[in-house]
């Protein structure tokens, strides 16, 4: 007992606090939605959705890939490209020097991750964007990826998966290069739907401002998961601009379901399925 003491008196001496027992870190998180403490491992279980509320958390781009896709069938495409620094920009810190820190934080080379797959043994091309990475903005290499998927999709036949998670638009550091993305993914998707190509876009939360305004909007068939934020520029943006008031909730995505703006809402744990359901009635 006396050790015991003793052990307990030399670790608060150590830390001038005594070290505190109980559950380990890391095995409950809160929901932003409803604010119940979640058993980790349960949500992972769930992909990532509240089994209170039914929230769905903002998870990466390399899981979205593995939620959809068959396992081990991903291969990846345009692996060496890389952002610049065109315009030398610097806020805060360089771009190039946040470009480097974003690497490192997120474990991904860009905002959008692209390549090809399979579907429940239906080979598409997909493509996912990430707002861990400067928010998911379309830089000059987001534009480029995309632009090259939807261009490979047109050459091989392929159906496109293109799964938006992006609450950023432009990307300010590449000035008017990053602008010119909308046009460009805008004009690819173009020459694929004249090849008689399906696309089907999937809106997550959040998808906003340029993403929104160009290629996110142009599927054949536009998914949404529930409750996303779905929209161009923020309320008080547009309220400040036209000067009335806007409907409560106008830019979710059971908002723009009513509206018609979104074909269907999804939950995550279907979209594999009604992906698959989706090509095979469109005789894909």
């Amino acid at each position: 007992m006396a050790s015991v003491s003793s052990e307990i008196v030399s670790q608060t001496e150590e830390s001038g606090k005594p070290k505190k027992r109980g559950v380990p870190e890391g095995l409950w998180q809160r929901c932003p939605g409803c604010q119940a403490a979640i058993f980790r491992k349960q949500a992972e279980q769930l992909l990532g959705v509240c089994p209170e509320c039914d929230y769905h958390w903002t998870i990466t781009a390399q899981q979205r890939i593995e939620q959809v896709l068959d396992t081990g069938t991903f291969e990846e495409w345009d692996t060496n490209l890389h952002s610049l620094d065109p315009l030398e920009f610097k806020d805060k810190k360089s771009y190039a020097d946040r470009l480097v820190a974003e690497q490192k934080r997120t474990g991904l080379r860009e905002a959008a991750l692209t390549g090809c797959g399979m579907i429940r043994a239906r080979r598409v091309a997909i493509g996912v964007t990430d707002s861990a990475f400067i928010m998911g903005s379309m830089g000059s290499v987001v534009g480029e990826k995309l632009t090259r998927l939807i261009e490979r999709a047109t050459a091989q036949d392929l159906p496109l998966i293109i799964i938006s998670g992006s609450g950023g638009g432009a990307r300010m550091h590449e000035g008017i290069l990053s602008l010119m993305q909308m046009a460009k993914t805008t004009a690819a998707l173009a020459k694929f739907h004249e090849a008689g190509g399906l696309f089907i876009s999937v809106l997550t939360n959040p998808t906003m401002g340029g993403v929104a305004a160009s290629f996110a909007s142009l599927g054949d068939l536009i998914f949404a998961e529930p409750k996303a934020l779905v929209g161009f520029a923020g309320p008080r943006t547009i309220k400040a601009t036209i000067r009335i008031d806007l409907p409560e909730g106008f830019q979710t995505s059971e908002f723009l379901l009513e509206h018609g703006f979104v074909d269907r809402i999804v939950p995550r744990n279907k979209l594999k399925l009604e992906i698959a359901r989706a090509i095979d009635y469109c005789g894909k």
